[in-house]
C-alpha cells in the first residue's frame, strides 16, 4: 500500500495516535470525544494550556478545542489530517474541494459547512460556535483578526522564514498540531510526508542540479514562484534548484524562464505558445516543459492545499511528468498535469 493510503487510513481511524507515545499530549489508542454536530477533538487535557505564535501576535488555548473553524486556504486539510473535523471552513477558490481524492475518507457526509469564500461571513462563523478559529495560511489582516478574536481564540498566519514568505507545510502542521493538542501526531505525519519526497528524490537523481522555473499565469501575466510560495517549494523539494528570479515577470524578461525544466501553471501548450517569445524558448521547443492548464483539476487542488494529505498525491501526479521533461530528449511530448 502506498504511504498516502496508509496516512489516510490512519487519520480516518484515529490510529495515528498509536504512532506516538501514549499519555501526555495524545490519548492512548487514539481515544477522542465525538459529536455529530461538533466534529471531533482529542481529549488531551495534559497538553493545555498552550500558546501559539503567529504573525499578528500569540494566542493562548486553554483547553482541547471541540469546535474548530478554519478560515484560511488550506487549513481544513491539516485539521482533518490530525483527526479533527471542522465545524466550518472557508470555501476554496477555483477548485471544488469536496471532490478532492486525498481526503474523501475523512470528509463528513454532506461536507463541511462553509463560512465564506473570497470574503468571510462573520455571522456564519459565530453561528458555528467555535472554540478555536484557525487561519494559519489566510493572509489575515489585523482588523479581521480582531473581529474573529471577539468570537473565539484565533490563530493568524504562521510565520515563515522571512516576513514575505509563507510558512512551510511543516511549520503550519506543527502549529496546528500544537493548537489541537496533537503535536506528536503532527510530527509523525511530517516524517512520513518528508519520506515521500525523499523517495521521489532517490528514484530520480536526474532532477538534482537541474533548475526549474515555476510560472503562474493569470490573465496573461507571468509570476515566477520560488521557495517562499508553497507551490514553488514543492518542485524544489523534489530535488530541483529554483530559478533565482521570482515575482512578476515583464515581457522583456521572458528569457529568464529558459531553464532546464519549466512548469507552467494556468495555461496549456497552445495558449502558452501564443506568446511568440515564450514559444521560442529552448525549454519549450525541446519538450522540457510541463503544463497544468486548469486550476480546477485535482493536481491543481493538491498543489494549492500543499497539505500532509495532498502532497503525497501531488508527488504521484507530478513526478512522471517531471521525469519526462528532465530526460533531455528533444522528442519528448510536452507533459500535462
Amino acid at each position: 500500500m502506498h504511504r498516502r493510503s496508509v496516512l489516510t487510513a490512519l487519520a480516518a481511524s484515529g490510529a495515528l495516535a498509536t504512532l506516538s507515545a501514549c499519555g501526555g499530549e495524545d490519548d492512548p489508542a487514539g481515544a477522542r470525544s465525538t459529536s455529530s454536530a461538533a466534529g471531533s477533538a482529542p481529549e488531551a487535557a495534559g497538553a493545555f494550556p498552550v500558546t501559539v505564535q503567529h504573525k499578528l501576535g500569540s494566542t493562548e488555548i486553554t483547553a482541547a478545542p471541540q469546535r474548530v473553524v478554519t478560515v484560511g486556504y488550506n487549513e481544513q486539510d491539516f485539521v482533518l489530517a490530525l483527526g479533527v473535523v471542522p465545524v466550518g471552513t472557508r470555501k476554496t477558490l477555483s477548485y471544488d474541494s469536496a471532490q478532492r481524492p486525498w481526503a474523501q475518507d475523512l470528509l463528513p457526509e454532506g461536507g463541511i459547512p462553509e463560512v465564506g469564500e473570497a470574503e468571510l461571513n462573520l455571522e456564519a462563523i459565530a453561528a458555528a460556535q467555535p472554540d478555536l478559529i484557525i487561519g494559519a495560511y489566510s493572509y489575515m489582516e489585523q482588523g479581521l483578526y480582531d473581529q474573529l478574536s471577539a468570537i473565539a481564540p484565533t490563530i493568524a498566519d504562521v510565520p515563515g522564514a522571512t516576513p514575505e514568505a509563507a510558512a512551510t507545510w511543516q511549520e503550519e502542521l506543527e502549529a496546528v498540531g500544537r493548537a489541537l493538542g496533537r503535536g506528536e501526531r503532527a510530527a509523525s505525519l511530517t516524517e512520513q510526508v518528508e519520506a515521500d519526497f525523499q523517495d521521489a528524490v532517490d528514484a530520480h537523481p536526474e532532477f538534482a542540479g537541474k533548475t526549474v522555473t515555476v510560472a503562474l499565469i493569470i490573465s496573461g501575466q507571468y509570476y515566477l514562484l520560488g521557495a517562499a510560495d508553497p507551490r514553488g517549494k514543492f518542485f524544489q523539494d523534489l530535488g530541483f534548484e529554483g530559478n533565482p528570479t521570482e515575482g512578476e515577470l515583464s515581457a522583456e524578461q521572458t528569457s529568464v524562464m529558459d531553464t532546464d525544466v519549466l512548469v507552467v501553471l494556468g495555461a496549456d501548450a497552445q495558449t502558452f505558445a501564443a506568446n511568440g517569445a515564450a514559444a521560442a524558448l529552448a525549454v519549450v521547443t525541446e519538450g522540457r516543459t510541463v503544463y497544468m492548464p486548469s486550476f480546477e483539476d485535482d493536481f491543481a487542488g493538491a498543489l494549492g492545499f500543499s497539505s500532509p494529505l495532498s502532497l503525497p498525491y501531488a508527488i504521484d501526479q507530478a513526478v512522471p511528468a517531471l521525469a519526462a521533461a528532465a530526460d533531455g530528449q528533444a522528442s519528448t511530448v510536452p507533459a500535462t498535469l
